[in-house]
């Protein structure tokens, strides 16, 4: 965290907070959060959020209760997928019409652990919601119901907090928050014992408090704070701060922002940058090597800049686009690591050659960049 905060934070909005624990999507509430993530724009933060909701809009827009939901799902009818496909796109109506009061423009991306898994998704994920923060644009992810049914156990993410872990990973963000209707992590359900403490602070996940949370009830449970937990083990080894907090409280996103305690925090294990070079770095990962010339080098040490086809002298290995390469200089000296845009075969062909003339010799293309500085760390 800097003097000035957190500077890319992933905001996670859920069901029971969209909705005031109403039926439907509650407009108050949401005009609310849309003008912190506005403030915190103003101020220079880049914002992504994590958003619930779907499938409480295409209930509202459906007029369809909870009851006759269970009743339809029961007769074998996928009614949850029905329901988020309507709401999805009435949940984005409305974002897309609260953001425009602050000239903001919002697009949205639906993701499943399935887009994650295959490298050449994960880059192209990744590679997306990078460059929409770089445009300004507020990224409205939210899982893809529609096709990541129940029985594809493998394809589904399971609930939006492990989404949003994931997303916070995918862009390497500063913070992590997630917005309920209670105000953290508690010693017990709060709404059941009057005793039940606050705990403001964790420092580590460790088998005591696994056990206080899997033996807390719903609210707590699916979607509650089990998956939670799941959710800051992912993004504290990632070195990704985390918070659970109250939504519901005035100016709440923009003061965790500030770096201010609300809710219950979720230390780090390791700093942001170990994590990514930790993943990065790690020799079993990397498939193959670059050698760059010394302008390349240059620009990658000196300037921050992106590894062009130009700055390319030399490809050795049999690797992927998506993979992770090892880059050296013309003396032999390993400079860094990074996700390649382009394949070995691709590359050998493009090695040297301006960007613009990439689609010229491969018929298509990926970007200007062989690999971009967002996705290098330098060894």
């Amino acid at each position: 965290m800097s003097g000035n905060g957190y500077k890319r934070i992933v905001a996670k909005f859920g069901t029971s907070l969209l909705t005031g624990g109403t039926e439907q999507l509650d407009l108050k509430v949401m005009s609310g959060l849309v003008a912190q993530v506005a403030q915190l724009r103003r101020d220079g933060k880049e914002v992504v959020i994590v958003t619930s909701g779907a499938i409480a809009a295409g209930r509202q827009k459906l007029g369809i209760s909870r009851e006759e939901r269970r009743e339809k799902e029961h007769k074998g009818l996928p009614f949850k997928q029905v329901l988020a496909a309507v709401g999805q796109s009435h949940l984005m109506q409305t974002y897309e019409q609260l953001f425009k009061w602050y000239n903001l423009t919002v697009a949205q991306a639906l993701l499943t652990k399935a887009d994650l898994a295959d490298r050449s998704g994960y880059l192209n994920a990744r590679n997306t919601l990078l460059a929409l923060i770089e445009m300004g644009v507020i990224a409205i992810i939210n899982e893809n119901d529609v096709v990541a049914i129940d029985e594809i156990e493998t394809a589904k993410f399971g609930d939006n907090d492990n989404l949003s872990a994931t997303v916070a990973n995918l862009i390497d963000a500063d913070l992590l928050v997630l917005l309920t209707n209670i105000d953290g992590l508690y010693t017990s359900d709060p709404r059941k014992n009057a005793a039940a403490r606050l705990i403001p602070r964790v420092e580590k996940i460790d088998a005591e408090l696994e056990r206080l949370v899997s033996g807390a009830t719903d609210g707590l449970g699916t979607g509650g704070m089990a998956t939670k937990l799941e959710a800051a083990r992912l993004a504290t080894s990632s070195g990704i701060t985390m918070v659970i907090a109250n939504g519901y409280k005035t100016d709440i996103l923009t003061s965790l922002a500030a770096g201010q305690m609300e809710g219950t925090l979720f230390v780090p294990q390791v700093s942001h940058r170990e994590a990514k070079k930790r993943w990065l770095l790690c020799g079993l990962t990397c498939k193959g090597q670059v050698t760059i010339d010394k302008g390349a080098l240059n620009a990658l040490i000196n300037q921050n800049r992106s590894l062009l086809p130009a700055g390319i002298a030399a490809v050795s290995g049999d690797f992927q686009r998506g993979d992770i390469v090892d880059i050296f200089d013309q003396s032999g000296n390993h400079v860094g690591s990074g996700i390649i845009n382009y394949g070995a075969a691709d590359l050998v062909k493009i090695k040297g050659i301006r960007s613009d003339k990439i689609a010229e010799v491969l018929g298509y293309e990926y970007g200007a960049e062989a690999i971009h500085r967002n996705n290098m760390v330098a060894g």
